[in-house]
Order: C-alpha cells, then structure tokens, then sequence
C-alpha cells in the first residue's frame, strides 16, 4: 500500500502572495502553521511501517517541497498535477482531498495522512487493511452545528446519492486518523458524481464544501469498512499540556498519535513546537531514507 500526505507550510512567502492574490480570507494560523515535525512523520513511516511501498507528498508547488526530501524516495505531486486547473490555486484542504486518487502510480490501497498524525509503534498492513477493506471507527452524529460538521453531513449524503441511497436523519463521520482508501472506488465515486464535486470546490473553505470523507463513507455504506477505531491516540495542543505530550512521544501506548493544532498564543506555540521537537529528536533520532 502507499500513503498519500498533503502538507502547507504557511511560512513560504510565494505561498503567502499566492494567497493574498487569490482570496479575501486571512490566514487561519492553526490550519497552515507549519510546526516542523515533518520529518519525523517521515522518520516514523520508515521505522514502524517499513510496508509502506511509495510514499507521495502532495503540495501546492515547488516553493512548498521541504529542502531535506529526497525525491528519489519521494513522489513529489503538485496541485496542478491532480487538480482541473480551472480551480487553481485552491487553499482549501476538501478540494485537495478530492483529487488525490488522481495521483499517477498511486497503489490500490493508499493511506491518506494529515501532517498532524504520526506512527510512534510498530504498525500491520491489517491495522488499516483486511481482506479487501479498509479499517477506520466510524460515528454517527445527528446536528450539524458549525462548519465542519456540515461538511461531514455534504459529504455523507453525496456518497448516498452515489449509491442510490435515500439520507436519514444522522450522518456518518469517520475516525480523525489516516484514512484507508482504494483507488478504483475513488474513481468510482468521483465519475458518478463529478458534477456535483466540481460544483463544490472552493479555493478556501466553505460549507458547500465535500470532504474526503465522502470516499471513506462510500466504502462504508457498501460493506468495505471495518468499523474499528484504529489504535491511535489524539492530542489538541490547546487543551493538553506540553509537558503531557512531550511525556507521551517518549512512552507512547498507541501505535498512532495525532497532535491536532488549534489556536494558540504565541508563547505557547513556541513552547510546545520546542518541546515536540525535543521529544521527536530523542524518539526519531536518525535520518530516514526519505531524507537527503
């Protein structure tokens, strides 16, 4: 299997021009703060996925590819690459997601990875894939009262409409962890519905918008998702203390952490990112083969 990581280092100044040029819309810090840890995303795949048989890094152009990838082991995938240029440039994660089955040799199975999520223990390919489907906890929910759970809710539906599928009442949202996708049902959904995922993509985030959700669910709702959550643990650094997670990288019990960014102060974005680093350098202390 491959695995798929989109990444936005909102500290790139052509990426900064590309955005003011192209919306109205401020910056969101905790969406395209750029923490520095990729790496060690990298470091953990090699050491505790060694399965993994092609890894793509999916960016919005060259300024964006980190100077310490090695693209020998790396697919390097540009926006323009997977995406209609007619909405280019685009700033919004759910218009991404959309077209990474489009990524050029990408394997049948593929793994969608946040570059918020890490593997910190030994992993299976059946933590993620058995017998043809994927693995991921799924949770119904009934309200939908902000922006992302509208989103959820567009997504839920649209697989149902795919599939012929009256909506109920309640709406699907899978676990936030790496999302087990197949390439052929990815196609699959998307030629269906094509004019419906163009209607909705956007160049930032709106409530019209189709997460990638709308694959995991499709699978879902033919029988091709486990609904078992995967081992993971989940962190926002807006809640937790940086002595917790700092603590939690050196002994970790999950095989998956995810440290979720949210807003924060300045002081403690910087005590925080210290203390992961920190913790990253002890736990990923040697260079990977995705690095130069």
């Amino acid at each position: 299997m491959d695995i798929v990581i989109t990444y936005v280092n909102g500290l790139d100044p052509v990426w900064q021009a590309e955005y003011e040029r192209h919306t109205n819309t401020p910056i969101l810090e905790k969406r395209f703060r750029d923490w520095g840890t990729l790496k060690y995303l990298f470091r953990g795949i090699e050491r505790n996925m060694p399965f993994i048989r092609k890894v793509h890094l999916v960016v919005s152009g060259e300024s964006q590819v980190p100077e310490w990838i090695n693209r020998e082991e790396v697919n390097i995938v540009l926006h323009r690459d997977i995406i209609p240029v007619d909405h280019l440039p685009t700033f919004c994660s759910n218009t991404i997601e959309l077209h990474m089955h489009r990524i050029e040799g990408l394997d049948e199975e593929f793994l969608y990875f946040n570059d918020d999520i890490f593997p910190m223990l030994p992993c299976q390919p059946t933590d993620f894939f058995r017998d043809g489907k994927g693995i991921i906890g799924m949770s119904r929910h009934w309200f939908a009262p902000d922006m992302f759970k509208k989103i959820c809710r567009n997504s839920d539906r649209a697989a149902r409409k795919a599939l012929g599928m009256r909506a109920p009442l309640h709406f699907l949202r899978p676990q936030h962890i790496c999302a087990p996708m197949l390439r052929s049902e990815c196609q699959r959904v998307y030629g269906i519905l094509e004019s419906d995922i163009l209607a909705s993509l956007t160049a930032t985030r709106t409530e019209r918008n189709i997460t990638q959700y709308l694959f995991t669910d499709f699978l879902y709702l033919q029988g091709r998702i486990i609904a078992r959550r995967q081992p993971r643990r989940h962190f926002s650094v807006g809640i937790a203390s940086v002595e917790k997670v700092a603590e939690y990288l050196l002994n970790p019990d999950r095989k998956l952490v995810c440290i979720n960014d949210v807003k924060l102060s300045e002081e403690r974005y910087e005590k925080m990112r210290t203390a992961l680093h920190s913790s990253f350098k002890k736990v990923f202390p040697e260079k990977s083969k995705y690095e130069i």
